[in-house]
């Protein structure tokens, strides 16, 4: 691919790190292997980038040759209620294009960016970092704000993959005092545990809701944050949760099969679907990192150089590591 030249408001990004996505492999890796149920638009993937500005288009105003940056990976049309939020990602806009899916991404190892899309990237923190935060710690940090998880909350995690990592890291940041995450993978409830992620770990067994409620004082969690996609996963976190408890519904497909009145309305819950995040709200993530002293690139267990992305997705695809990055020379 030839290396692009900025345009109006835009910058050219070299690549430091590329973070590889759920998203990525349910939508574009098993689309091509004929399994995917998502469109791809034949455009250079990945989402999640971050790096250094190498050169500026003309008209823009924030960022300078040198300047670190990370993505928020979707650029909407910048004009509706959404965009002005800072939630382009709910932006219906014809105009609307994210990285990786209808304008090229980071796997390359140049970027073309809005500069309406980028967030400074602070010393502290490492381009994995960067790239961690660009999406997948992004979205964790959107669900536990959006619960209000404090020191007060027992947290249940669902589906331990890297954005549950995430929201298990970001809760005990926030002061809750147990994390509980349940998954199928042993090799996952292994690694939360020995990150420190979360302080118990169970298996997706028939004792998961009896194990929760013990280790709550049969109480159950007061927030329940559900990151597998899955009708089971997002099922326990609702049997799982207190009376007047939160439960926040981050992991993308499936269906929700409650049974409304027993499990909701008596029992008083608030169920909140999140999408993503702001780009807002992720800037303050960086900050707020930077301020507890943590690394979202503890959560990457494998590190590929852009010339084995091809071994780096069929590792993804597993579903049994924590969070897997390309990682280029900025």
């Amino acid at each position: 691919m030839p290396v692009p030249e900025p345009g109006h408001g835009q910058l050219l990004v070299r690549l430091g790190a590329s973070s590889i996505c759920g998203s990525d492999i349910r939508a574009i890796y098993r689309e091509h292997l004929g399994v995917g149920a998502e469109a791809y638009r034949g455009v250079i993937a990945g989402h999640e980038p971050c790096g250094r500005v190498v050169a500026v288009g003309p008209g823009c105003r924030r960022f300078g040759e040198g300047d670190r940056v990370l993505l928020y990976h979707i650029a909407g049309c910048g004009r509706c209620a959404d965009c002005r939020a800072g939630y382009m990602v709910s932006c219906t806009s014809s105009a609307r294009a994210a990285y990786g899916w209808q304008r090229d991404g980071g796997h390359a190892d140049y970027v073309l960016a809005e500069e309406s899309t980028c967030i400074a990237l602070p010393d502290e923190l490492s381009f994995v970092d960067g790239a961690c935060v660009a999406c997948g710690f992004g979205t964790a940090y959107e669900a536990v704000s959006r619960a209000g998880v404090s020191g007060c909350d027992a947290v249940l995690v669902t589906g331990i993959g890297p954005v549950g990592l995430a929201v298990g890291m970001l809760a005990k940041a926030l002061g809750s005092p147990l994390v509980i995450a349940v998954d199928l993978a042993p090799e996952r409830l292994e690694l939360a545990l020995r990150l420190g992620c979360v302080d118990e770990a169970l298996p997706a067994e028939e004792d998961a809701l009896a194990r929760v409620r013990e280790l709550t004082g049969g109480d159950g969690c007061d927030v329940a944050v559900d990151c597998s996609g899955s009708a089971d996963g997002r099922r326990l976190g609702i049997e799982a949760a207190r009376r007047w408890g939160r439960c926040v519904l981050v992991g993308e497909g499936g269906r929700f099969d409650v049974t409304a009145s027993p499990q909701l309305i008596h029992n008083q819950l608030t169920v909140i679907g999140s999408w993503v995040t702001s780009i807002g709200r992720m800037e303050e993530l960086t900050r707020q990192l930077v301020r507890w002293r943590l690394h979202p690139e503890t959560t990457v267990t494998d590190r590929f150089p852009l010339a084995e992305a091809v071994a780096a997705y069929a590792l993804a695809d597993e579903g049994r590591r924590g969070k897997i990055s390309l990682v280029m020379d900025a």
